[in-house]
C-alpha cells in the first residue's frame, strides 16, 4: 500500500498543538482595517483553535501524519 499524501493547502493553513488539538489563522485581517476597532483587530491576531468535530476530520483526511 502506498504512503497516504498530505494535502498540501491544508498543511499550510492548519498547524496541530502539543496536545494534538488544530490550531488556524482567524480571517478578516488582511486588508481595509480601518472601520475595524483596535479590540477586534487585536483579539484576531490570536489563534483559533477548531472545535473537536471539525478538527478529527482535517486530522484523519488532511493531516494524516501530523
Amino acid at each position: 500500500m502506498s504512503k497516504m499524501k498530505t494535502k498540501k493547502s491544508v498543511a499550510k493553513r492548519f498547524s496541530l498543538t502539543g496536545t494534538g488539538k488544530v490550531k488556524y489563522k482567524k480571517m478578516n485581517l488582511r486588508h481595509i482595517l480601518t472601520k475595524r476597532s483596535s479590540k477586534r483587530k487585536m483579539h484576531l491576531r490570536e489563534a483559533g483553535i477548531l472545535s473537536e468535530d471539525s478538527a478529527r476530520r482535517i486530522r484523519k483526511q488532511m493531516l494524516p501524519y501530523g
